[in-house]
């Protein structure tokens, strides 16, 4: 894979940046998003298909990046299809500054130490080319505003910058209600971005735990029967905004 084309991950962490506090919006959030955009990236590049929920390698030729690469190496390793949220929900967390370091390496974003109070370290990140972050963000703009079906990497993009709460910090106040709402609209114009982001929201409402708890005994169809439809009702409040715990821009 050449860098001619940004990946779906560093698409989705450079529209995650502040430009004025060089800090990520959704932190915790971000991890999961980030573990589901690399799904994306590898089924775009042909090394991942989707099988119902599961997520099966038919292809583990290395694609050049090194991050999805090792991705793609632990999905391979476990042998057989693996559930997309229980895949984002794994212990694979720390992402965000995975790909913050990546971003670094690659000159797409430039690292400021600091001090918060003059005394705790602490670095923040600032994107060496403003005009690179404002075309990534025009995509979801143009798809917002014309209605016209965006490429599956737009709307997968959409579909997962939606599903950590991103909404808010791209389109924010009451201004930005109706564009909140349009994006996360644009989820259905991809099944596989539409699928990960629905596992990013399940894993934040805890439906693999429940899933795991459920199958262990009695009873194990009636917690889980209404499945995911049930989870993901419960998961968005009026609106279709993800009911996860709030989580500020840090």
């Amino acid at each position: 894979m050449g860098k001619s084309r940004r990946t779906v991950p560093e698409e989705l962490l450079l529209l995650a940046l502040d430009p004025t506090t060089g800090t990520t919006a959704q932190p915790q959030t971000l991890d999961l998003g980030l573990a589901g955009a690399q799904l994306v990236e590898l089924s775009l590049a042909g090394r991942i298909v989707p099988e119902g929920d599961r997520i099966a390698v038919v292809l583990a030729r290395p694609t050049g990046d090194p991050t999805l690469d090792h991705a793609l190496e632990l999905l391979r390793r476990r042998g057989s299809p693996v559930r997309a949220a229980h895949w984002i929900g794994g212990p694979r967390l720390g992402l965000r500054q995975t790909y913050l370091a990546h971003l670094e390496r690659c000159g797409m974003v430039t690292a400021v130490p600091g001090q918060v109070c003059g005394v705790l370290p602490t670095t923040r990140y600032q994107a060496s080319d403003d005009c690179t972050n404002a075309a990534i963000k025009q995509r979801l703009d143009t798809a917002i505003r014309t209605g016209v079906p965006p490429d599956p990497r737009t709307a997968a993009l959409a579909a997962l910058a939606h599903s950590v709460g991103l909404g808010k910090h791209l389109y924010p106040g009451n201004e930005g209600r109706s564009s909140r709402s349009r994006l996360r609209d644009l989820i259905r114009y991809d099944p596989l971005g539409g699928m990960v982001a629905h596992a990013v929201m399940d894993v934040q409402n805890g439906l693999p735990a429940q899933q795991n708890r459920s199958s262990q005994g009695p009873g194990a169809g009636s917690g889980a029967g209404s499945g995911r439809s049930g989870a993901r009702a419960a998961g968005r409040a009026p609106g279709g905004r993800v009911s996860a715990p709030r989580v500020g821009v840090r």
